[in-house]
């Protein structure tokens, strides 16, 4: 096994210790954040640089195995979807985010084994796609250390830092969502010859 795979494997692994975080107990404060947050926000900056790092070293070093083309994006889904699945359940993001982002990944997915069973090409991510994946990293990593819930920079009640904190990570979330929709209809489209 290669030095990209076992990156991506590195990734996955992490993704169980990023959830089993919040059930240490871990008690004090950082700035004002809860130190809880600060690791989960550390362990999901580690595995989002290994995403960019594995991609890297299995296209430099001529490493790419289907392998890796299989489970890499797999590995990818699994930690925007567990860290969106805890912001839900920290109160800090709303459910339809991540339903939106799990519906996309579903639909592309299916795609992606459809044309690989009828020996189509692969389709290389677009403009939105690319803006997906930024997007969808910098505002899950400054959302667990926003101490506010999505949205909470318009009711009033914020200020200083902790409204702008809440209106990027706001604003960006708003960004990867409507990148997660016109990259999955930029997808569908690059797909109607699957589709015929």
């Amino acid at each position: 096994m290669n030095l990209a795979n076992k990156l991506t494997i590195f990734r996955i692994i992490l993704v169980p210790l990023m959830v089993i975080i919040p059930f240490f107990g871990i008690e004090g404060k950082f700035l004002g954040i809860p130190i809880e947050y600060i690791i989960i926000d550390i362990v999901f900056i580690i595995a989002s640089i290994t995403d960019k790092l594995d991609g890297y070293i299995a296209r430099s070093k001529n490493q790419v195995t289907t392998f890796g083309k299989f489970l890499d994006p797999l590995a990818d889904k699994i930690l925007v979807l567990a860290a969106m699945m805890m912001l839900v359940e920290m109160a800090k993001l709303p459910a339809w985010i991540p339903i939106i982002v799990l519906a996309r990944e579903f639909m592309v997915s299916g795609y992606r084994l459809v044309s690989v069973e009828k020996g189509g090409k692969v389709i290389a991510a677009s403009k939105w796609g690319k803006l997906k994946t930024v997007t969808q990293m910098i505002a899950i990593i400054l959302a667990f250390l926003d101490l506010n819930a999505f949205g909470d920079c318009f009711t009033g009640t914020l200020q200083g830092g902790d409204l702008v904190l809440n209106l990027i990570v706001t604003i960006m979330m708003i960004i990867q969502v409507i990148a997660t929709i016109f990259s999955g209809m930029d997808y569908m489209k690059n797909s109607r010859e699957l589709l015929k």
